[in-house]
């Protein structure tokens, strides 16, 4: 008489791999959770800023690896976010409610933008969304009335949550983890679904999704306006951090940044974008203060190194197993 373990020799094989992903899930969340714990209030802080930023890659991963839509202009959304929850912020409105204003702004003007943006395609796509990306840093500076002009929009006041102000690195910290996991939580939801399915598809091949009776622009604009309403998130979360707005937040170095580290990190993943502007901010923050000011060389060789190596990114390294 065969035992259980024999019987159904493949329910373990299948069950691993979903715990295996459960538990490091569990562990990776727990492991930043306690990380002001035992991290100096700097290091508290540069690791707020990765947040905010592998957010905002993460973002834009759901336009270059799941849709196949690479942009140069996604910073546009999440400058307009941080301006407008940094301007919400100024004049009394400040925690959910400001972010949840930055998040609305990002939105609709990615739904102006994404109008006409996701009817090209190719390169076209590409000089679109700089222009957006200009137009935006652009409007920024010249706006003065309402984003400070040049000089930004600073003194922003630290987030408030029932009653408590968050202004120490460790609760803004925990503060920003929260609304982090929220984004790319609902990112990755909107990745695994039929939705998501879908924009696969289209990113495979438009015109047989086209065929098979799928209205392909407006599934690609709705995606895009998801994209930017979550990088709106993290322009919020950035005036919260920072308390500072800039245009630069909207130009086209903070695009081209964070496209930068979807590519290092690996498309198509979600952890990857994350490590991708993990090692985007170390070596710009970090170590470029180090090497007298050559921080975007030191970005440049680690882009061609990345390319070189690992063509498809760090998330797509697959370690083999020892023979047992």
């Amino acid at each position: 008489m065969t035992s259980l373990a024999t019987t159904h020799p493949a329910t373990r094989p299948r069950l691993r791999p979903a715990v295996r992903k459960a538990t490091g899930v569990a562990a990776g969340t727990l492991l930043l959770a306690a990380a002001p714990l035992y991290l100096a209030p700097y290091a508290t802080t540069t690791l707020t800023r990765i947040l905010v930023f592998g957010l905002l890659a993460a973002s834009l991963n759901l336009l270059v690896g799941v849709v196949g839509l690479p942009s140069l202009g996604h910073a546009a959304f999440f400058g307009v976010g941080a301006y407008a929850a940094a301007f919400s912020a100024l004049h009394g409105t400040s925690g959910v409610s400001a972010l949840l204003l930055g998040m609305a702004a990002a939105a609709l003007v990615a739904l102006v933008a994404g109008a006409v943006a996701v009817r090209a395609g190719g390169v076209f796509f590409l000089m679109l969304t700089l222009a957006v990306g200009e137009l935006t840093q652009q409007a920024a500076d010249s706006w003065e009335s309402v984003t400070g002009g040049s000089n930004g929009l600073y003194g922003v006041p630290a987030p408030t949550l029932s009653g408590l102000v968050l202004d120490q690195p460790a609760t803004t910290y925990w503060y920003v983890l929260a609304f982090f996991l929220v984004g790319l939580s609902a990112l990755r939801l909107a990745s695994t679904s039929a939705t998501g399915v879908v924009l696969r598809g289209i990113r495979d091949s438009e015109d047989r999704m086209r065929a098979l009776g799928y209205r392909t622009t407006l599934v690609k604009l709705g995606a895009f306006v998801f994209a930017g309403a979550v990088a709106g998130l993290a322009g919020g979360l950035l005036a919260a951090q920072q308390r500072l707005v800039t245009p630069a937040d909207a130009g086209f170095e903070t695009s081209a940044l964070a496209l930068l580290a979807v590519v290092i990190g690996g498309t198509g993943s979600w952890w990857g974008p994350c490590l991708g502007a993990a090692l985007v901010i170390v070596v710009r923050d970090s170590l470029g203060t180090t090497l007298d000011g050559h921080g975007p060389l030191a970005l440049g060789l680690l882009f061609v190194l990345v390319v070189y190596l690992l063509p498809t990114g760090i998330a797509h390294i697959r370690l083999r197993r020892a023979a047992s």
